[in-house]
């Protein structure tokens, strides 16, 4: 599918995020395909490929748009998670790019030093709970292995739509006026997206940034040491140190940052193998859980919209929950029992509990081979996260799998140079449990909280990329992710189809149903097994690129303002 940056603006303008029912279907492309949440970032990063780059080059430019134009989701200041395929080389590589806890953090977020409290709402959105950004180091790290283009080059659309503007979307628009009176209490962010009278500027309008693109600027010129050595690393400590709470970070803590590379988690599924983030992503673990016990359960042979598979669903999600809440955490920092969750002879096991037509009164943790020590204290965080997703193909054969966040919707709700800063700490675990058994997931300086984010990279039968997955949406990533694989492998159906199914899912630790879906319809007939079903808005923001007959196809979720466009 061609589309001048013109026409996806259009589209974009056009965009209704809420149509779920909508008669569209997944663009096609012969070649090569960006997905993303917003057409400008997909479109940058499809110009990139078009001027010879690869996917690691349409990743980084992509990221730098949805830096300007879905600032409430990602940028430049938060972390990510990248999974990335090597046509040439047949090889799978993941790259964490986590935003990590301050060597001076204690193991409260919401205690300091000193012992004195502060309330969970005031310091999820403070300097304090502003993690060491990983971003812009990890993406130079793929860039610096798998890129083509020129670094600086990669940033000349973000600057221009940092520079001339870019219209608001319909999503940005609600995201503010959901904390309106709060994000306005910010005087960078009122000066962006609102008016004299303190109301958020109406939708289309266009917002200038020019902090944002003078910082840019910086980056392209200076590689990411612009941030963890230069100018732009000293306005990020000077927006951490303000009032109220301010945070622990220090210039030492930026100077040290490092990207890592950590080998994807592989299992087998629906005569696949399904690769995605390892720890400390838990989303990646869970949605390999999951599938691996649907597929032992059948649900290849259910109806989509069936009560029996939103049972399953919802099951096979609360007995991976409490997985991940348990046994995952910073692998270099305890040890996390990766393989043993993901075992078939666990899946089997687990899969076990569940039974058609009866709900689990107790879900609990299971005991994966490699557990070491006390069993630990379950990890339940402070906050869920937005965040946002990338899938990308290039002409090559190379496949990008890359999830960004600035965890809350607006992060610490304050800027840096015009860009979001990530309250990434409050991901780490609530209560830290005790000595002889602490969460895996405490806060501790030095240490990266899990994630539920899960960037997937499906291989099919010879071994190739068949399909390129991921989301946004906090804890609903790992259901939103595992049902669109489910959508595509064992129910045959479109990218499209993948994105837009209605969700269904546990993960946020309540039985959800997405209002104005199919799914809703099935509340009813849930109850009447014993789940305790809610009924709601389940905003994700899944993007698919799936393999067909000469080519690919791919699709944005229609909740968001996204699009995939391709050769």
């Amino acid at each position: 599918m061609r589309l001048k940056p013109a026409l996806a603006l259009a589209a974009f303008l056009a965009s209704s995020p809420l149509q779920l029912q909508a008669a569209e279907g997944p663009s096609r492309a012969t070649r090569q395909m960006v997905a993303t949440a917003h057409p400008l970032a997909a479109q940058a990063g499809l110009d990139m490929l078009r001027a010879g780059g690869s996917a690691a080059d349409a990743a980084v430019a992509a990221q730098a748009v949805l830096s300007v134009v879905e600032p409430h989701a990602s940028g430049l200041l938060g972390g990510a998670l990248l999974v990335h395929w090597d046509a040439a080389a047949r090889r799978m590589s993941g790259y964490e790019g986590i935003a990590s806890a301050p060597a001076a953090a204690t193991s409260r977020l919401t205690e300091a030093a000193d012992g004195t409290r502060v309330g969970a709402a005031t310091v999820a959105r403070s300097g304090r709970a502003v993690g060491v950004p990983g971003t812009l180091r990890m993406l130079a790290m793929v860039h610096a292995d798998h890129g083509r283009l020129p670094w600086r080059d990669l940033f000349a659309p973000a600057i221009r739509a940092a520079e001339e503007g870019a219209p608001m979307s319909p999503v940005l628009h609600r995201v503010l006026s959901t904390r309106a009176v709060e994000l306005a209490r910010d005087p960078e962010i009122r000066a962006l997206f609102f008016d004299a009278d303190g109301k958020v500027l109406p939708e289309n309008t266009v917002v200038r940034n020019p902090a944002h693109a003078a910082a840019l600027r910086q980056i392209a010129e200076g590689g990411a040491d612009a941030l963890y050595r230069g100018a732009l690393g000293r306005a990020v400590l000077e927006a951490v140190a303000r009032e109220p709470v301010p945070g622990w970070m220090t210039a030492e803590d930026l100077a040290n940052y490092e990207a890592k590379q950590r080998d994807p988690i592989c299992s087998a599924a629906f005569g696949r193998q399904v690769c995605s983030a390892a720890p400390p992503s838990s989303g990646g673990v869970a949605v390999q859980q999951q599938l691996g016990m649907l597929e032992r359960l059948g649900i290849a042979g259910m109806a989509p919209d069936s009560p029996e598979a939103a049972h399953l669903i919802l099951e096979t999600s609360r007995l991976g929950l409490a997985d991940r809440r348990r046994w995952l955490g910073d692998p270099d920092m305890g040890a996390v029992p990766t393989q043993g969750l993901v075992a078939p002879s666990y899946l089997a096991q687990r899969a076990g509990a569940v039974q058609p037509g009866q709900v689990m009164e107790q879900v609990r943790a299971g005991n994966p081979l490699e557990r070491h020590g006390a069993l630990p204290t379950p990890s339940e965080p402070l906050a869920l996260a937005g965040t946002s997703h990338v899938s990308i193909v290039d002409g090559a054969g190379n496949a990008i799998s890359f999830t960004t966040t600035n965890n809350l919707n607006f992060g610490a709700e304050r800027l840096a140079s015009g860009i979001v800063l990530n309250n990434g700490l409050t991901n780490f675990a609530v209560d830290p449990g005790p000595a002889e058994a602490p969460a895996l997931n405490r806060l501790q300086g030095g240490k990266r909280p899990i994630t539920t984010m899960a960037p997937t990279i499906v291989l099919g039968a010879d071994g190739t990329p068949e399909m390129v997955v991921g989301a946004g949406g906090g804890a609903r990533i790992v259901d939103s992710v595992t049902v669109a694989m489910v959508e595509v492998l064992a129910w045959k159906a479109d990218a499209y189809r993948a994105t837009a199914r209605p969700r269904i899912g546990a993960q946020t630790g309540t039985a959800e149903l997405e209002a104005g879906s199919p799914a809703a319809g099935l509340s009813d007939a849930l109850a009447a097994i014993g789940h305790k079903p809610k009924v709601g808005e389940m905003n994700t923001g899944l993007q698919v690129i799936r393999r067909i007959p000469g080519g690919w196809e791919g699709a944005a979720d229609p909740r968001r303002d996204g699009v995939a466009l391709g050769d």
